[in-house]
């Protein structure tokens, strides 16, 4: 039998226990990570190239330490390209178009407020009315049953003879029904009365009623909307010069993108109704007036209050409300591109109807004029087209008066040159010189030589029509001495050509 090996026998060189081995390969596999992380990392330049030195970052403005002070501002703020779309312009923005629908709920629910008073008014009215009649009812009713009592009550005449006894009978007897009939009549008088009376203290209950709630919601609108404005007014004082900036920005933006328009042909040869431009007159004449909620003048405007004023100037009435006004004229949309002065600009929030909040009146180059809000007065604006919903006309575009304008420039100039010329040349050239040279070349020699410089001055003359006058002044004293002979045909071309004054001249010496 062989010999059982030992448990503790000795193993063969090189092997290692199986509960050491994991220890083993952990401190291979550390020393192997500890020698790659102790090397130096560097990649192999590639030839002939120069390393690229990158690109630096810009400064975004100073550095603030902690603790440091910040400079002093000037007042003025430059903010970033995108400051129209930044966090305060959308904040300001939005609170805007809020404020705007708000004033337009409660523009609305003023007229609803209104109406029902008038409503109320009525069925008061109505009331009083049915109460009157019914007392009125049942004064007759009572009249006519006093008098069916005392018809009833009255006794038989006995000093009728017997044959007159049955007559007086019948009489009494036609006398109680007719009696009792005008009771019957005057009692269905008073319950019909009662009736009306009745439909109309439910109407009126209905009215009252309605007029209270509308007061109420009228009341909460008003006190949310003086809550919103001095919420957005405190932002504007607290951010004042960051918003002119802002605006500005605005404005430059929309007058930009109004040139798309601007250029456009579509109202070639067409000019706005006279009666809208009285319209835009009026409109500008309230200008730097404050913005009032539901002001429509004189002294004070809303946005669509401006708007409803000035059409009114002209007789058209308008809606009250810039929702109304839209609805009152969506009939005759016109396109943005074809804008005329008198066109009313509708802004809206979300692309709808609905959404309306503002109102103006486009005056032409882009401009509108309108009431903003309670922070500023009525002023001219260049047009928001970023947020424009929609323009309507009121009354339609006319013929421009396209033929005045070409007219006067065509007739002038073919008028002046055609006159100037024929009349000037041909009569001088014809009358000067056949008159000077045989004159004065015989006199010329023998008596001076200074008179060669006259004869030149009134040849120049006559070629260059404007300076006529000037040459009378030279020739004057010369040719006065030399040529006395020449007077009788001389004032004969006096008044045509003035150069011949000089002959005129010499005749009267």
């Amino acid at each position: 039998m062989a010999k059982r090996k030992g448990r503790h026998q000795a193993r063969p060189d090189g092997f290692i226990s199986p509960v050491l081995r994991p220890l083993a390969w952990s401190a291979m596999l550390g020393a192997a990570a500890a020698a790659a992380l102790a090397a130096p990392a560097y990649a192999e330049p590639t030839p002939n190239t120069i390393p690229d030195a990158g690109s630096r970052p810009l400064p975004a403005g100073s550095l603030q330490l902690p603790g440091a002070t910040t400079p002093p501002s000037n007042g003025t703020y430059t903010p970033p390209p995108s400051s129209t779309n930044g966090p305060l312009a959308t904040q300001i923005y939005n609170a805007e178009v809020e404020i705007g629908l708000l004033s337009e709920d409660l523009l609305k629910k003023r007229e609803e407020q209104a109406q029902a008073r008038t409503d109320l008014a009525i069925a008061h009215r109505q009331l009083d009315e049915a109460r009157a009649a019914v007392a009125k009812a049942e004064s007759n009713a009572e009249s006519a049953a006093a008098q069916a009592i005392k018809e009833a009550a009255e006794l038989p005449p006995g000093a009728f003879g017997s044959d007159l006894h049955g007559l007086s009978e019948l009489s009494r007897l036609q006398r109680g029904q007719s009696s009792t009939a005008k009771s019957d009549a005057a009692e269905h008088e008073v319950a019909r009365a009662k009736d009306a009376e009745r439909v109309a203290q439910e109407a009126y209950n209905t009215a009252l009623g309605k007029e209270q709630t509308l007061a109420g919601q009228f009341s909460t609108l008003e006190s949310t909307l003086k809550t919103k404005e001095a919420a957005l007014t405190e932002v504007k004082e607290r951010n004042s010069a960051q918003l002119a900036v802002i605006e500005r920005e605005r404005e430059a933006q929309e007058a930009e993108l109004g040139e798309d328009f601007l250029n456009a042909d579509n109202i070639a040869g067409m000019a706005a109704d006279p009666r809208a431009i009285r319209a835009v007159n009026f409109a500008l004449g309230e200008l730097g007036k404050p913005y009032v909620w539901g002001a429509e003048g004189p002294n004070a405007y809303d946005c669509s209050g401006l708007m409803w004023a000035a059409y009114r100037t002209v007789g058209y009435q308008l809606p009250r409300v810039s929702r109304d006004q839209y609805a009152g004229t969506r009939s005759r949309v016109v396109s943005t591109s074809a804008m005329l002065p008198g066109d009313l600009v509708f802004f809206s929030s979300n692309g709808t109807a609905s959404g309306i909040h503002h109102v103006g009146m486009y005056i032409g180059d882009g401009k509108m004029v309108h009431a903003p809000n309670s922070r500023e007065k009525v002023k001219v604006s260049t047009v928001w087209y970023s947020r424009l919903f929609a323009a309507t006309r009121i009354y339609g575009a006319v013929s421009a008066p396209v033929t005045k304008p070409p007219t006067t420039p065509p007739t002038t100039p073919p008028t002046t040159p055609p006159t100037t010329p024929p009349t000037t040349p041909p009569t001088t050239p014809p009358t000067t010189p056949p008159t000077t040279p045989p004159t004065t070349p015989p006199t010329t020699p023998p008596t001076t030589p200074p008179t060669t410089p006259p004869t030149t001055p009134p040849t120049t003359p006559p070629n260059t029509p404007e300076p006529t006058p000037d040459p009378p002044e030279e020739p004057s004293t010369e040719p006065s001495a030399s040529s006395t002979g020449s007077a009788a045909p001389a004032t004969s071309e006096a008044e045509p050509d003035s150069p011949s004054s000089p002959a005129g001249t010499s005749a009267a010496g």
